[in-house]
């Protein structure tokens, strides 16, 4: 059964000041929540800075559409699929597994998070990556065979054809790192995929029609220092992306 949402259960969060450039997050009737002025945040998340995070954003559901600034910070989806109360799976688009061991204890971190996740989250049945390559395939600790569902950026055709869906019995939360997308789609601070966003909102299409959908986040904005540095303008590439993913899940009634 697909939700309803409104405009308050779009939510901004802004880390890094790079919403101020991107358009489609202007509208007054979105959620605005100032993250700007945490500390311990940035790649990786000590203590303080989880605390602080899970207090701003603890008034919110995890049902609704969450836009979470660059992929360095890539780790706040935990955060909100913490407030799921129910079996979930995860459905990550991403050119990365994220599933690389800490290097500083139990620290979260963008490249770690979704190891945390399949180590500690009791209600998650499993984890599809799409996207991923095929080095970072290869790289996908064995213990986590059945529960982690890799696919490749090669292999993502046959589901961009729709001869093949995810075959899941439990409902949905997806995430988005835009670096799973090509350089002229997409502007980000991390290596990136092959996929175009026409690709990426069909695949979404059919993921959205055949499963339940509780809560939707999309990350992957190029930062602000980078954006100092290229004589293109990587604030428009994104806007447009993050604008027309929008539009997306608004035809589909999710927002």
């Amino acid at each position: 059964m697909k939700q309803t949402y409104t405009d308050k259960s779009i939510i901004i969060m802004n880390f890094s000041g790079v919403y101020k450039e991107e358009p489609f997050a202007s509208n007054p009737r979105f959620t605005h929540l100032d993250c700007s002025h945490l500390q311990g945040t940035d790649c990786y998340c000590d203590a303080e800075g989880a605390k602080s995070i899970q207090n701003i954003i603890a008034p919110y559901p995890a049902e609704g559409i969450h836009f979470i600034d660059s992929g360095d910070y890539h780790y706040v989806t935990k955060f909100w699929t913490d407030k799921i109360n129910k079996p979930f799976s995860l459905v990550l688009f991403d050119h990365h597994t994220d599933m690389q061991p800490s290097r500083w204890g139990e620290m979260l971190s963008c490249g770690g998070w979704v190891k945390d996740i399949a180590d500690n989250n009791k209600l998650l049945r499993r984890i599809y990556l799409l996207g991923i390559s095929k080095e970072q395939a290869a790289s996908i600790p064995a213990g986590y065979k059945g529960r982690v569902i890799a696919v490749t950026e090669e292999k993502l055709h046959a589901y961009i054809e729709g001869s093949k869906t995810l075959l899941t019995d439990t409902p949905l939360y997806i995430s988005i790192d835009k670096d799973v997308l090509d350089t002229k789609s997409a502007y980000t601070n991390w290596n990136q995929g092959s996929l175009t966003l026409d690709d990426l909102k069909r695949l979404l299409s059919l993921i959205m029609k055949r499963g339940e959908i509780i809560g939707i986040d999309i990350c992957g904005e190029c930062p602000v220092t980078l954006r100092l540095f290229t004589p293109d303008s990587p604030s428009a590439i994104d806007n447009k992306a993050n604008r027309e993913l929008l539009s997306l899940f608004m035809q589909q009634g999710l927002c």
